[in-house]
């Protein structure tokens, strides 16, 4: 089983990208590409330089990978209650490849973590809502409020949310496995 994997982040320091990572990591005898927005070469999107210039190689190579996959699992970070700029603009990238939609019929596991109670609730009500609209086959949706207290060492410390993300996992791949 290949799996992507990647947050909607462009922060160094991604609290979102620790997350998806370690999710990636708990999956056994998979194949694992993590992909960090920060190595994807494309300017923020517009109709006129896609007009002008076309699309980037690293936007076409990043909807490779995910179509490549047989899950995706994405967390997003929080910008204002919605997705991150560099997010949404790679969203609108991938968008208008022809011939594709975004997630292209893949199983995705959604998740958010932030600093704060709600652990990006917000951005996840808006990516639940959208996303299937997109193509996604949304499999779960794992929040994890409080980061810095709930994330240490690399790996999620509060036993009950371990267990939930566990628990999404083992579902996400059950669904893929068939």
């Amino acid at each position: 089983m290949k799996v992507f994997a990647f947050a909607g982040s462009d922060s160094k320091h991604s609290i979102n990208k620790q997350l998806v990572t370690y999710a990636a990591q708990l999956l056994k005898e998979v194949e694992i590409e993590v992909v960090d927005l920060n190595d994807i070469d494309a300017p923020l999107y517009g109709i006129d330089y896609e007009q002008e210039h076309g699309f980037p190689n690293d936007i076409l190579s990043f909807a490779e990978s995910m179509s490549n996959a047989d899950l995706i699992l994405l967390s997003l970070a929080e910008h204002n209650g919605a997705y991150t700029a560099a997010f949404k603009s790679l969203f609108d990238w991938v968008s208008r490849i022809p011939g594709r939609k975004i997630f292209d019929h893949k199983p995705l596991l959604l998740m958010a973590t932030s600093p704060g109670g709600r652990g990006g609730a917000s951005v996840l009500e808006i990516a639940t809502a959208r996303f299937p609209r997109d193509s996604a086959q949304l499999v779960g949706v794992f929040s994890l409020p409080d980061f810095y207290d709930n994330f240490k060492d690399g790996e999620i410390v509060h036993a009950e949310k371990k267990a939930e993300l566990m628990g999404k996992l083992a579902e996400a791949t059950k669904i893929v496995k068939g």
